[in-house]
């Protein structure tokens, strides 16, 4: 596994994703050993946020985390309407209980809402000092939102990026790179749809002895700095995850994939999900 630092620690550049965790009890059980495997194969980075599941998801988390804290990176992320000075103290409170731990190792702006960005970095600040968070970033956020928050602390931009999403090649990867701003890659699997069926990532993959989920996922970690978080509910899905971080792609591999997905030439709107 490679690993990228990030908020001040070396974390791997394939962590576990928990979108759509917490919202079946039946499958609660399954959730949690999946997040265990992950950490216990090298995925140490768990993202989560309020929103997924309305808190349903940071409670698997904190049950998977029980007893192991110490061995994770912790990420949540706190709603828009959530990140004012009083709001966001609230929110951070009702997301430690849920995740059974006093400190969130990196806490996000899920993306940008009504309240200032200099309240919303005040209250941040505010929850450092208190020793709740360690480190704050954003998520959903462009270059001109970036800007903003130039010579500022804010420790990673967590977007949208697939072989299908290469929209931040064409500014806000570069942006980021040049000022070392770590970026975080959610639904690096395009949410497991059409991208997996790609005739090209599975000739890829055939080559390599890997899946097509494997080529997307060491295809979106190529770039220094960038770290994905897929989710993995399956034993299968979470080994094959954790190995993808061995997997290297050759130019020639690369060329096949910019022939099927070209990348971006002008700039986009920033996707989101």
């Amino acid at each position: 596994m490679r690993y990228v630092k990030l908020a001040g620690s070396n974390v791997p550049v394939i962590g576990q994703g928990t979108w759509y965790m917490g919202e079946d009890p039946g499958r609660e059980a399954a959730e949690v050993a999946a997040l265990q495997q992950g950490i216990e194969l090298g995925l140490t980075l768990i993202d989560t946020a309020e929103m997924y599941a309305e808190g349903g998801a940071e409670t698997v988390v904190g049950q998977a985390i029980a007893g192991r804290r110490d061995q994770v990176f912790l990420v949540s992320k706190v709603y828009p309407h959530n990140a004012s000075r009083s709001g966001m103290a609230a929110a951070c409170e009702r997301s430690l209980k849920r995740l059974g731990t006093d400190c969130i190792d990196l806490y996000l702006l899920h993306w940008r809402g009504q309240h200032p960005l200099d309240e919303t970095v005040e209250a941040f600040e505010r929850l450092r000092e208190q020793g709740k968070i360690r480190r704050w970033g954003v998520s959903n956020f462009d270059v001109d939102d970036l800007r903003e928050l130039d010579n500022l602390d804010c420790a990673t931009n967590q977007v949208l990026y697939n072989p299908a999403e290469r929209g931040i090649e064409f500014d806000l990867l570069p942006w980021c790179e040049k000022r070392a701003l770590p970026t975080m890659a959610y639904c690096p699997l395009a949410q497991a749809g059409r991208l997996l069926q790609s005739p090209v990532l599975t000739q890829i993959a055939e080559r390599h002895g890997a899946t097509p989920a494997q080529v997307s996922l060491a295809w979106v970690t190529r770039h220094s700095g960038v770290i994905a978080i897929p989710k993995a509910v399956t034993p299968e899905h979470v080994r094959l995850n954790a190995a993808a971080g061995a997997l290297s792609l050759t130019s020639e591999d690369l060329r096949a994939i910019d022939r099927a997905f070209p990348a971006p030439t002008r700039k986009q709107r920033l996707a989101m999900v």
